[in-house]
């Protein structure tokens, strides 16, 4: 699947000429966060709506409005899941492609990526969804794939979900199975298991043995 096959050209750039007037016009046209600015072809960066609203002179060229332009865009090259990466770290919904010259191209739009993840086997496929972590420099997804292939299982997917005070937080895919036995094999491997399931036999053991301690010792 590639991420060229969904670039679009419907909306045309803004130009470094074009006044205020213009560029809130368009944006009242779109849904859009931000909107691609070229001079002659050569992206001169983005503009944001929240950023071009608040501009009373309409009539200002956007030449003059230069220190509002962010390098927001992205690579022809680049697979589909760095588009949705990077459309997640802008907090955006439409992403400028440039070639390796830097030239404008055409543009991503998020609803697209988001109808491509939403067709991928992480989230078409049924199956299991567990959630762990280790520390950021203890993990590997080779290891992963390890642990959950050795318990027969089949990986869909994995990503770190959240990064915090040195620990990563990985969430997977797996396909269905005995994920008891694979919920072990991470706890002998040094991973924390953060899911919840009620398949997961080892915390509810360690109850078990804790509500037993109790009674004893009130003997």
């Amino acid at each position: 699947m590639q991420a060229l096959d969904y670039i679009s050209k419907d909306i045309k750039p803004i130009r470094l000429i074009d006044n205020v007037k213009k560029v809130k016009l368009l944006f009242e046209q779109v849904t859009f966060t931000h909107l691609p600015v070229i001079n002659k072809n050569i992206f001169c960066g983005s503009i944001a709506r929240n950023d071009i609203e608040f501009i009373g002179k309409t009539d200002r060229k956007i030449e003059e409005l230069r220190k509002y332009l962010k390098p927001l865009y992205i690579l022809e090259n680049v697979n589909w899941f760095e588009v949705l990466q990077t459309f997640a770290n802008n907090n955006c919904n439409l992403l400028p492609v440039l070639n390796m010259q830097k030239k404008y191209v055409g543009y991503y739009e998020l609803n697209d990526f988001i109808t491509i993840f939403n067709g991928t086997p992480f989230l078409h496929e049924e199956g299991v969804i567990l959630t762990i972590s280790k520390g950021i420099n203890d993990y590997s997804f080779s290891e992963i794939s390890q642990i959950v292939e050795t318990n027969n299982a089949t990986l869909f997917g994995a990503f770190v979900s959240k990064i915090e005070d040195e620990t990563a937080t990985i969430t997977l895919k797996l396909s269905p199975h005995d994920i008891n036995n694979t919920m072990l094999s991470f706890r002998r491997y040094g991973y924390l298991i953060l899911s919840e399931t009620h398949e997961d036999k080892y915390l509810d053991n360690l109850k078990d043995r804790s509500d037993y301690l109790e009674k004893y010792l009130n003997i």
